[in-house]
């Protein structure tokens, strides 16, 4: 965790979803695999599916497919086999819930930005107990730019009420770190996540998070 003069003075925290609070990652991948599988796509290597987190899936599929039609029922495929395969195949990361609760409880807002659908979102959220303790969504639904564009960042900011300076997104991919930096908030890059610090290295996050309760200690340094 790297230590940040000013920190304690985060009035709103921004959260991606999953990766960063649901632990879906194993989900999301099998829900490709059988996507393409079932629309006769040659299956990419785990690399170029791991491209796929953070972004729309009507983007993702978008580089395989053009023709609207079946994008859409690419997308109808994955959502069906995502949601049959949901509630038992998802989970909070170890800490990340409490951490959620805390920073709230501390006073400050709080606020998920995702790429996936409100419907999806609002299901991941009750699923891990912390629909209640969101503040606001920002889904895929909600912006014409999704991320790694700033919108989805500046809807969230403009929905708490706050300045973009006193706000932190907390996200485990370059796309939340794109989104929040263009947005002029401050970045967390958490490792807990799919991601390891080499590949998100080039995102230059303001602060590296080991684990969730690493956000914590940072809000509360007084130094």
């Amino acid at each position: 965790m790297s230590a940040s003069p000013g920190a304690s003075a985060t009035r709103a925290v921004l959260f991606d979803l999953d990766g960063t609070l649901l632990d879906s990652v194993p989900l999301i991948l099998d829900s490709f695999r059988h996507t393409f599988e079932r629309h006769g796509i040659a299956r990419p290597d785990t690399a170029r599916l791991m491209y796929g987190l953070g972004i729309p899936l009507r983007s993702y599929f978008g580089e395989w497919v053009t023709e609207p039609d079946r994008i859409e029922a690419m997308i109808a495929t994955y959502r069906e086999f995502n949601l049959a395969h949901h509630d038992e195949a998802v989970s909070a990361f170890p800490g990340a819930a409490d951490m959620v609760r805390a920073v709230r409880a501390g006073g400050r807002r709080t606020a998920i930005v995702t790429s996936k659908n409100r419907a999806a979102t609002e299901r991941g959220l009750r699923c891990i107990g912390l629909l209640d303790a969101i503040d606001a969504i920002v889904s895929c639904d909600d912006v014409t730019r999704p991320k790694p564009d700033r919108e989805p960042v500046d809807k969230a900011v403009a929905q708490l009420d706050v300045e973009a300076g006193t706000a932190l997104f907390v996200g485990d991919s370059l796309h939340d770190l794109a989104s929040g930096r263009a947005a002029g908030v401050r970045t967390a890059a958490a490792l807990w996540g799919p991601f390891d610090r080499a590949h998100l290295e080039s995102g230059a996050p303001d602060y590296w998070l080991e684990q969730p309760r690493d956000l914590l200690a940072l809000l509360n340094d007084r130094r």
